[in-house]
């Protein structure tokens, strides 16, 4: 009986939506349907009208087209006891409408979209726009091209490395770089177990012509060849980062002329032993003369080098060296850069090992930061150096480096126009340090220390305390030890193994 009442009650509902759809047409026309939708017609006489009756009838156009596709469904089947048919609606709608029903969905619902059908699966790729591969070969078969058609963003740097599924993978981690290795592999031989270079080219080739939107590309070594068919085909690329990077790639980097945010990995220890040189690094600011930013991890170079980039690239406005192995001397290149506001060092063993007299330096005149990170600050030459090149920085970040006690840091005051000064984990400076320099800081509005164990509390003079009155910002917490008690009283971990607290 339930089922009878719910088959009723589609009928009505059904009736009543047909009737209201034909209600713009006469009502002749109205009723020449009502044979369709009356379940209680006994007359044995009665028939179907042939399907050829209904495309040529007249009445077919003051329907919706969803509603003669459930007639046509209905009337193909003889075992139908309804009309309410068991049809994919979806199909009715064009791709173009699909998509944006389908792009207004959140994110957690891409991958189960892609599972209802072909149709589905290719309009969801469709919509992606960035990728990473781990498989050259979903690369070298077309099925990256045909699945994902309007990529603007890829990262081949997986993909490019031998990796046995039968072994397992593990994660590498660098400071630099990180990736999916084998558990067979020995640290040190990473680049053993790159790819051909072939290989890489074919793939770099096939991105190429299937990715003509590619804005931007990160990969692992590759040739001149491969970098070459991306700077032609890809004329939209404007990011590129490059692992396993030496001079002869660069000179197919060259040919990609509106690069802006390029990153370069040359030598890193246990991964790389490429070599990019001040031949690699003039062929590239001759060829992307519209660089914005430049990062150069693990890259030789000097004077000269630097130089090329400072005179070639007028755009650039932001200049990073991770680990570098720069020349003595190459400081003074930087200068040559008019239009750098930022100036970053990361994880640098040496700044410069000799940068020469003061006079010969120059200075940025348009630079604004000035950052140091897990740097060696030993050499006070080679601070002295840095500060005077950077002396018109309004923004003086220093966290983690080691060797910057009091002598150097009073290096700093040639820094007259610093409004903002962040210092975090730099264990040997002093409060007395720190007070000899910012109280020279006639423009400082804010102040950070963080975790920095011999600036104290109680060495804090009166001159100093009226400075921090005048901030806009002031962020002090140089000894952090006493927020341990408080964060662990709740848990009771300080009264069970307290001796490792002590």
């Amino acid at each position: 009986m339930q089922k009878k009442e719910q088959h009723k009650n589609r009928k009505t509902l059904f009736a009543s939506s047909l009737n209201f759809l034909t209600s713009t047409g006469n009502a002749s026309k109205t009723m020449s349907f009502q044979p369709f939708l009356n379940s209680n017609n006994k007359n044995p006489n009665f028939t179907s009208p042939p399907l050829k009756t209904w495309l040529n009838s007249k009445t077919t156009e003051s329907f919706n087209p969803m509603v003669l596709a459930m007639h046509l469904h209905s009337l193909s089947d003889p075992n139908s006891k309804t009309l309410i048919p068991n049809f994919d609606l979806t199909l009715l709608l064009s791709d173009e409408i699909l998509l944006k029903i389908i792009s207004k969905l959140p994110n957690s619902q891409h991958k189960s979209n892609s599972l209802v059908c072909k149709r589905w699966l290719n309009l969801q790729g469709r919509l992606i726009r960035s990728l990473k591969i781990f498989d050259l070969n979903f690369v070298l078969s077309g099925r990256l091209i045909h699945r994902f058609p309007n990529l603007t963003h890829v990262d081949l740097v997986p993909s490019t490395f031998v990796v046995s599924p039968q072994n397992g993978v593990v994660l590498l981690t660098h400071s630099v770089v990180s990736m999916r290795v084998d558990t067979l592999w020995c640290f040190g031989e990473v680049e053993k177990n790159l790819l051909p270079v072939q290989a890489i080219d074919k793939g770099l080739k096939e991105v190429a012509k299937g990715c003509p939107n590619l804005r931007k590309l990160e990969v692992t070594g590759g040739s001149e060849e491969g970098l070459i068919t991306i700077g032609e085909e890809c004329v939209t690329l404007m990011e590129l980062e490059i692992q396993k990077c030496n001079d002869d790639i660069l000179r197919g980097v060259a040919a990609c002329k509106n690069l802006q945010v390029v990153k370069l990995i040359g030598c890193v220890d246990g991964f790389y032993e490429s070599v990019v040189s001040d031949i690699g690094l003039t062929i590239l600011a001759q060829g992307c003369k519209r660089l914005v930013k430049l990062e150069l991890v693990g890259c030789e170079g000097s004077f000269d080098g630097i130089k090329a980039i400072g005179t070639c690239c007028l755009m650039l406005e932001e200049l990073v060296f991770v680990d570098h192995r720069m020349d003595d001397g190459w400081l003074a290149g930087v200068s040559y850069c008019e239009n750098l506001k930022t100036l970053r060092f990361v994880s640098c063993k040496v700044i410069d090992g000799n940068p020469g007299l003061e006079e010969h330096l120059g200075f940025c005149i348009a630079l604004e930061r000035l950052h140091f990170q897990k740097c060696q600050l030993r050499d006070k030459n080679a601070m002295g150096a840095a500060f005077s090149v950077c002396r018109a920085a309004r923004d003086v970040v220093l966290q983690d480096c080691w060797g910057l006690d009091d002598s150097i840091f009073s290096l700093a005051v040639v820094c007259r126009r610093v409004k903002l000064f962040d210092l975090e984990g730099c264990s040997l400076l002093t409060t007395e340090g720190l007070e000899s320099v910012i109280e020279s800081w006639k423009e400082l509005e804010c102040l950070r220390v963080v975790s920095c164990k011999n600036i104290k509390d109680s060495d804090i003079s009166s001159a100093l305390a009226t400075l921090f009155t005048t901030l806009k910002e002031l962020k002090w917490r140089p000894d952090t030890k006493h927020l341990l008690p408080s964060s662990l009283a709740e848990v009771n971990m300080g009264k069970k193994g307290g001796k490792f607290f002590k």
